[in-house]
């Protein structure tokens, strides 16, 4: 059953949502993006169907969602934020993989070799503001220092799988889906099959982990 635990942090408190596997091997844990929390879509659909893999799933709701406010602060505060949760993540005595979706996969890659996480998951990771290629946070992704995934919508504004870098890490483009995994009604997918795309992914990717 999944439970709730709040956490203090130097950035105020946050929220950990547990969605426990029966035997786990791995600790999945993912925040959500500056715009949304962790009701997105990707996000639902990897708690409801990693358990059932061995792998624990962690939804962190950062302090200034649950402090209700509407924007997002600036990228140092979501890495001390971050950092402050991460005993709890890997209270456990699992490998932890760091994950989040845009701003949190940023976190994630950031933070990653610091906090010692096994690995990253980066879902719909932000490459540049949209109409603005030449602003690449590419360096952060390749900086990870750990076995990294990237999830990414073949329309994502914030950068389309062909405008990745080469790396060593590996990506899964979701067909059609914009920057929260979203299909169009006349695209050749439904929208059940993009997110199938996305968990049959990563099961087989943190499967390939431990």
């Amino acid at each position: 059953m999944a439970h709730s635990e709040t956490v203090e942090t130097e950035a105020g408190s946050a929220r950990i949502t547990w969605h426990p596997a029966e035997k786990a091997r791995l600790v999945l844990a993912v925040s959500h993006g500056a715009g949304g929390g962790i009701e997105a879509r990707d996000l639902r659909a990897l708690a409801g169907v990693l358990p059932g893999h061995g792998v624990s799933v962690a939804l962190v709701e950062q302090p200034w969602r649950v402090a209700g406010k509407k924007v997002a602060p600036a990228p140092k505060t979501l890495d001390v934020g971050w950092r402050g949760l991460w005993p709890a993540l890997a209270r456990p005595g699992l490998p932890v993989v760091s994950g989040g979706r845009s701003a949190g996969a940023r976190v994630a890659c950031r933070t990653a070799v610091e906090l010692g996480a096994h690995a990253v998951l980066a879902l719909s990771f932000p490459l540049h503001p949209p109409g603005k290629p030449e602003k690449s946070r590419a360096d952060e992704l390749l900086g990870s220092g750990v076995p990294t995934l990237v999830v990414q919508g073949g329309n994502d504004p914030f950068g389309k799988p062909e405008e990745f870098p080469t790396g060593s890490y590996e990506l899964i483009e979701v067909p059609y889906g914009d920057h929260g995994f979203a299909v169009p009604k006349r695209a050749p997918i439904e929208q059940d099959e993009a997110l199938t795309v996305i968990t049959d992914g990563v099961v087989k990717w943190t499967a390939s982990l431990v």
